[in-house]
């Protein structure tokens, strides 16, 4: 993909999507979408001049892909259950307004719990959430990885591609051999001397009833 193509992509996107909020109590339905502050901007250079290769974009986006809202925003780092805990935490006037817009709104629609998830300004996704409606799913991408690098190792060494020679087949070579069983002599020595431990603690313990009987018993 081209920078341009993803650029339209982004600005084609964020012009069309829209989400529909029903009526609830005193607010009446709404229709979200995205206003005009869309700021799309290429990743020319780190400010080092370093090479823009596949590690510096992974890089990148590891970066804020990590963030938290209480680091970007200046939010807590923990739920915030009423208006009056915003005050005492020292949020910030945005995010605090965000906030407590969370707090009045959950009564009227508890299904998406924006109380317990204030804190994060209502969102309570992974940062790569998506909809499967329109989008790929993580394991997918997974196994499309996988294959890849499969077929990279095949053509590194040579072997077929069973995708496109289904006759091939791939040989396990493998030799076992019997190796031992028991302990290792360390072992053995350790186990005899506990072994005799042993032994030398249940003589003397009989002895020693042998020589109570003698006297006469135990003494109550």
């Amino acid at each position: 993909a081209t920078l341009h193509l993803l650029t339209d992509a982004i600005r084609a996107a964020a012009a069309r999507v829209t989400l529909d909020i029903p009526a609830a109590g005193d607010q009446p339905a709404r229709t979200l979408y995205w206003g005009e502050q869309l700021d799309v901007q290429s990743i020319g250079a780190f400010g080092h001049g370093e090479d823009l290769t596949e590690q510096a974009v992974a890089s990148y986006v590891a970066k804020y892909a990590t963030k938290g809202a209480e680091t970007a925003t200046g939010t807590a780092d923990r739920r915030i259950g009423s208006h009056d805990a915003i005050a005492l935490l020292g949020i910030p006037d945005h995010p605090a307004r965000l906030i407590a817009a969370c707090l009045d709104l959950h009564p009227l629609y508890p299904d998406r719990k924006l109380r317990d998830w204030a804190h994060m300004l209502g969102f309570r996704g992974h940062f790569s959430s998506k909809s499967r409606r329109y989008s790929t799913t993580l394991g997918a991408l997974r196994q499309a990885r996988a294959d890849y690098r499969a077929r990279q190792q095949r053509a590194h060494l040579g072997l077929p591609d069973p995708d496109t020679q289904p006759e091939t087949t791939t040989l396990t070579l493998a030799h076992w051999a019997y190796a031992g069983h028991g302990h290792t002599p360390g072992e053995s020595w350790l186990a005899e001397s506990i072994a005799k431990d042993i032994r030398l603690n249940r003589e003397i313990v009989r002895e020693a009833l042998v020589d109570l009987d003698d006297l006469g018993g135990w003494d109550d």
